[in-house]
């Protein structure tokens, strides 16, 4: 186990999520599945009370907690993306799959997992600071998923 691992509290779909996952997104993967060894307030014996997975390349750990505590956009995957393609094949992947939509490269997944798809140009557009930074920033408040031409375009002016 990775000395710092993020724990994502699910209220019972934490090996369903982790599965996604690691079919979604490169260097991810489902470890370990551990059963509770006694019932416990939202569970049986038997039931999947964690499950370690990786995101790309990011060490995590799903707890089945029950429906106490919810997912917020307070946390975030963010996924850079090298062209609209990969950023279409995510997007879609989380969107499609019982997601849901938000603004400026934002969405959640089926779980309430708040996902940034975040293609490259845009972040180098607002590293590049000025007039450049501004029209990619403009371009992006408007959109959802985010255009690639469109951010290109706005970095030329």
């Amino acid at each position: 186990m990775a000395k710092n691992t993020i724990c994502l509290w699910f209220d019972k779909d934490a090996e369903a999520a982790a599965r996604f996952y690691a079919q979604t997104f490169p260097d991810s993967a489902v470890g370990a599945v551990h059963r509770a060894p006694s019932d416990f307030p939202s569970g049986k014996k038997g039931d999947v009370l964690t499950v370690e997975f990786t995101v790309a390349g990011v060490a995590c750990i799903g707890l089945n907690g029950g429906p106490v505590f919810k997912q917020s956009e307070a946390f975030s995957f963010q996924i850079a993306t090298d062209d609209q393609a990969e950023t279409d094949r995510y997007w879609n992947a989380v969107v499609g799959n019982g997601g849901q939509e938000s603004a400026c490269g934002w969405c959640k997944d089926r779980w309430g997992v708040s996902w940034q798809i975040t293609p490259r140009v845009l972040t180098e557009a607002m590293a590049a600071g000025g007039d450049e930074a501004r029209r990619a920033f403009d371009a992006m408040m408007d959109m959802k998923k985010i255009d690639v031409a469109a951010i290109e375009a706005a970095r030329r002016g």
